[in-house]
């Protein structure tokens, strides 16, 4: 697996592999790397030759208030794992390698990004569009593959992809789950015990609402089953979904209906 740090040297190794006809796949990821992000990459390696990886904590999508500074960093575990799943390519990039210039951006979230998020979170999308679109602009992929779990930011970009013209084909990567349904995220990681029984419990009376279409009543029930506040849960795309906090964490998730 190479690694590249800087965009020349990412540039270089792509250029390889597309001199030799290969296929290039892209997964973007925050890092502390799970099973879901894992599924990703093994997406991206059946939709393409060579598959990219990036691990960029992007601060443009993090209020002041927010986790930042907190967010699990674990390089060299991250590293071993993709290099186990055969990733072709690690970029790590710095911030000043994705923000030379700073961090003002012309590309702003469209229509999709209104509503749900960022009514909780008005910076969110913004800073999301700003760092994928200058990761696509480094690694030039045919494919890049983002999970379901997030759902409307996989509408964001690609509503940016429709908007800019770009020849990539975004992948929707299925939702990863643990055992007892819960989505598979970096921050399930804060959960204590007692909160992470509690959180198994959000996907159970989220497939309900699905079938039932009643999301007040969904929405009392995720209080009842112990969560602290609902952002929201609500119908959007032909889904059901929702945003909750327990404790100092905020999970998401969404189910078909």
């Amino acid at each position: 697996m190479i690694i590249a740090r800087t965009i020349d040297a990412l540039k270089t190794a792509i250029k390889d592999r597309r001199d030799n006809g290969d296929k290039i796949g892209f997964v973007p990821t925050m890092g502390a790397l799970h099973a879901g992000h894992l599924s990703l990459v093994a997406l991206a390696k059946k939709n393409a030759d060579c598959v990219v990886v990036s691990i960029f904590v992007n601060p443009t999508q993090f209020a002041p208030h927010e986790d930042f500074d907190s967010y699990p960093r674990t390089e060299e575990t991250d590293a071993n794992k993709l290099e186990s799943a055969g990733v072709d390519i690690l970029f790590l990039p710095t911030e000043d390698v994705l923000y030379p210039n700073g961090k003002d951006s012309d590309i702003k979230a469209g229509s999709t990004a209104q509503g749900l998020e960022t009514t909780f979170r008005p910076h969110f999308f913004d800073g999301v569009v700003n760092v994928v679109n200058r990761l696509f602009n480094a690694v030039t992929p045919d494919i890049a593959v983002f999970g379901e779990k997030d759902f409307q930011q996989l509408s964001v970009i690609r509503e940016m992809i429709e908007t800019q013209n770009r020849d990539i084909k975004i992948i929707g990567a299925p939702i990863a789950r643990d055992e007892h349904g819960l989505a598979l995220s970096s921050r399930n990681a804060y959960l204590s015990a007692d909160e992470l029984m509690i959180a198994r419990q959000l996907n159970v009376i989220i497939h309900e609402a699905a079938k039932t279409g009643d999301m007040d009543a969904a929405r009392d029930k995720i209080l009842a089953a112990g969560f602290d506040t609902v952002d929201y849960i609500e119908k959007r795309w032909n889904r059901v979904l929702a945003a909750a906090w327990l404790g100092k964490t905020r999970l998401i998730d969404n189910v078909a209906i």
